[in-house]
């Protein structure tokens, strides 16, 4: 048997973001190259393997069955050269220092979903310092103190990387009490009996009641700009909230909300991890974003 030529380890580096993004743009953005530059890159590297590695899904591209076995190879490799290194760092700075981070989540999310994963992420990672601060949007992170942060919101932010997290759908969620009476939320008409709770301007709501097919009932909204106060809200019974499964998991597992209504709709916004591109590549940044997304990805 003739030996392969092994192709360039760079194209390896393009094949990886690719296949981790599922699009050219995203993978670009974050190489800091071109789509054309990504696109010959593995275009070179499938005829030099003679292996289709991807196939078109809409806008998005998807690993083939080849695809996902180099994948996993890939991703195995890169992350023990990143571990080599990283002992290499270890090795030569000692334990004179631990490895600080400052972290931006936003409030209700991070007690929801993110803040017993920070205490096991410190626990498995006894070299990090964590700063946890918190803030719900962009434009409310300190970025001269923050190294990554958890936003709610809609991309692009120029001269940022980011990655989503977690695509939400909204759907109704209210005190069990509301479910009863002479009002009881049976079907979405009956949302008019009922105060709506906001934490945006309304376009959520808005949303929702285009799907359900009924109209909107502005008159009787209000509106916050903490969403915490939104939940608690709904818990006591003073209105109907518009909630996702990530942040109201808990409270629907343990009855002081329910979910009145089955349709749900996509989110206006959704949850992103977020660095400067400057300190993307830095070991801790690094590291840390790497946990972050294997933590939304396991749900």
């Amino acid at each position: 048997m003739i030996p392969m030529v092994l192709p360039p380890l760079h194209a390896f580096r393009v094949f990886e973001s690719v296949a981790r993004l599922g699009n050219v743009g995203a993978a670009a953005a974050e190489l800091h190259v071109t789509p054309g530059a990504v696109s010959q890159q593995i275009r070179a590297l499938q005829v030099a393997l003679g292996i289709e590695l991807f196939q078109k899904r809409g806008r998005q591209l998807a690993l083939t069955l080849s695809g996902r076995q180099l994948q996993r190879s890939v991703a195995s490799a890169m992350e023990a050269i990143h571990s080599g290194v990283r002992q290499l760092s270890a090795q030569k700075y000692g334990d004179a220092s631990k490895r600080a981070l400052t972290i931006s989540i936003p409030q209700v999310h991070g007690v929801a979903w993110l803040a017993t994963r920070l205490f096991t992420f410190m626990t498995d990672n006894p070299h990090f310092q964590l700063k946890v601060v918190t803030s719900s949007h962009f434009h409310g992170v300190d970025w001269r103190k923050t190294d990554v942060a958890i936003v709610y919101g809609v991309p692009p932010w120029p001269g940022f990387w980011w990655q989503l997290l977690h695509g939400i759908r909204m759907t109704p969620v209210c005190s069990p009490q509301l479910l009863r009476g002479p009002n009881a939320i049976r079907q979405p008409s009956d949302l008019a009996y009922h105060r709506l709770l906001h934490e945006d301007n309304g376009s959520q709501w808005r949303r929702w009641q285009a799907e359900a097919g009924i109209a909107y009932t502005g008159e009787a909204d209000v509106y916050f700009d903490d969403f915490g106060i939104v939940l608690q809200a709904a818990r006591d019974g003073f209105g109907v909230a518009l909630s996702d499964e990530v942040v109201s998991a808990r409270d629907l597992d343990e009855g002081r909300l329910v979910q009145p209504l089955p349709l749900s709709v996509p989110a206006v916004h959704n949850y992103y991890c977020i660095c400067a591109e400057a300190k993307r590549d830095t070991d801790d940044v690094y590291d840390f974003v790497r946990w972050l997304i294997d933590e939304a990805a396991a749900g």
